[in-house]
């Protein structure tokens, strides 16, 4: 059942059903684990909300899917799936500090925390896919743009996590209103040959059938996007 199916009739109980079911076949260590990063990101985006559902839909999607459609067994990268907005999204917290600390600051003191709870890898990696403080005399999109391709340019496994990051949010750009489904479009469409460029890289660590599922995604997103932009 696709994932934006069990969301709409199920809810976040199914989607923690079902990434449980993924759990089962992990050995106990990594269970655990994961179960803490879980555990983390459910406290961390416990009152955010993406329009119509509660955020931490989204994150167990994130890492279903690369469990299920990438293939992907690795724990880090699975740890790192669960808390990629954490850093971003929630810095101050992740790190005791005061809310009005700089984000700067946050984000650094946050990231020791991920690599004091898990690992340096867990670290870096939501580093590669967290986003910088924008210069508020640049256009944010642009440098959104520009920040996701030079990470992933040097990390090629933080490219599995925003791969599935970016299909959440562009093939489910049709799961939202119409307001944000324009912006997300308008975000996320610029995107889409570079991302295509950088999941046909041979150092992309992901199988042949991993990488042909993901074009025809990349290609679905750009038919929505599309749809949604060019009427």
């Amino acid at each position: 059942m696709p994932l934006h199916a069990i969301t709409e009739v199920y809810g976040e109980a199914g989607l923690r059903q079902r990434f449980g079911l993924e759990l089962e076949s992990f050995p106990a260590a990594d269970q655990k684990q994961l179960t803490e990063a879980l555990e983390l990101a459910s406290a961390l985006h416990a009152d955010d909300r993406r329009v119509r559902e509660p955020y931490l839909n989204h994150l167990l999607r994130v890492a279903i899917r690369i469990i299920r459609y990438y293939q992907v067994r690795d724990v880090d990268v699975l740890v790192a799936a669960l808390l990629h907005d954490a850093v971003e999204d929630h810095p101050a917290e992740l790190a005791g500090l005061e809310p009005e600390t700089s984000y700067e600051k946050a984000t650094e003191a946050a990231l020791a925390v991920l690599t004091h709870r898990f690992n340096a890898r867990v670290s870096e990696l939501v580093r590669s896919v967290t986003n910088p403080a924008y210069d508020p005399g640049r256009d944010r999109h642009e440098q959104y743009r520009e920040h996701v391709a030079e990470s992933l340019d040097r990390d090629p496994w933080a490219r599995v996590i925003k791969i599935s990051d970016f299909t959440d949010n562009g093939v489910g750009v049709i799961h939202t209103t119409l307001d944000k489904a324009h912006r997300s479009a308008t975000k996320y469409r610029p995107l889409v040959p570079k991302l295509r460029e950088l999941i046909g890289r041979p150092d992309t660590p992901l199988c042949t059938q991993a990488k042909e599922h993901i074009l025809d995604q990349l290609d679905l997103a750009e038919e929505r996007f599309a749809a949604i932009l060019d009427e």
